[in-house]
């Protein structure tokens, strides 16, 4: 069980980190930013890629991203134990 707490508390801090990087784009000239953020993006879009589907636009304001980090909260109180 701690393996899947630590994977999914992995997933949230991967998360937090495509968040932060969405409001802070990688310089022009930061080859190793651009590729951090590509990893980043591929790691998270199968799972924000169907909830933005599913979830309709609210301006600038991604709502599947917020929907699917609640989810993972709830998740990780209630397999974690936290």
């Amino acid at each position: 069980m701690a393996v899947v707490c630590a994977l999914l508390l992995a997933y949230l801090a991967i998360m937090a980190i495509r968040a932060v990087m969405s409001w802070f784009p990688p310089p022009r000239s930061g080859a190793m930013a651009a590729q951090i953020q590509r990893i980043v993006v591929d790691l998270t879009e199968p799972v924000l890629g169907p909830v933005r589907r599913l979830v309709p636009p609210a301006g600038p304001l991604d709502l599947s991203f917020l929907l699917v980090m609640f989810v993972l909260f709830i998740v990780v109180d209630v397999v974690c134990g936290a």
